[in-house]
């Protein structure tokens, strides 16, 4: 045999679709595939306290170098701002402080995202699905040491009750005392 008229050729691996990265280099979702996967998950209401568990020690660690916020008004605000940017790409609406009861704030958006594509019936009028994401406030409020019980409304969009244990209002007087 002649060897040389042999051509010697590189070998290249084959990549498979599985090799891939999944990632296009953005950090979204399909919004329909989002859609689908949060109808499925509404029917379980503590889901979105396991995710407000998981997502509190990422942000405080990526956002604030590890350090809580101590100040109510200020783990309110990182959650209407860092939160939900980090969750919705945008900032809440509004942070408002409730007239007539030192222990109740309301986090508000005009348009919910996890709204967007759920039809109420009637009958279920009061139902909002914005539940689960009242469930992952109450959880990093609770993380952070702020004991608070979150609920979902409709009033001007969706608007989410924070009423907090009274240990939390006494603490933060304390606070600003010193």
């Amino acid at each position: 045999m002649d060897m040389s008229n042999m051509i010697i050729s590189a070998v290249r691996p084959r990549t498979s679709i599985l090799d891939k990265s999944l990632s296009k280099g953005k950090s979204e979702v399909s919004l329909s595939c989002y859609a689908l996967l949060f109808s499925e998950l509404v029917q379980y209401s503590e889901l979105g306290a396991e995710v407000g568990h998981k997502i509190t020690d990422l942000l405080v660690i990526r956002e604030k170098g590890g350090k809580r916020e101590i100040k109510l008004l200020n783990a309110l605000l990182f959650i209407k701002s860092t939160v939900w940017k980090s969750l919705f790409g945008r900032e809440a609406d509004k942070l408002e402080h409730a007239n007539d009861d030192e222990r109740t704030y309301y986090i508000i958006e005009k348009e919910s995202l996890v709204n967007k594509f759920i039809s109420v019936p009637k009958d279920k009028g009061s139902l909002n699905c914005a539940s689960f994401v009242a469930g992952i406030v109450e959880a990093i409020l609770n993380d952070a040491g702020f004991p608070a019980k979150v609920t979902a409304h409709w009033h001007k969009g969706t608007t989410y009750m924070v009423k907090f244990d009274d240990s939390v209002i006494t603490r933060d007087k304390q606070l600003d005392d010193r």
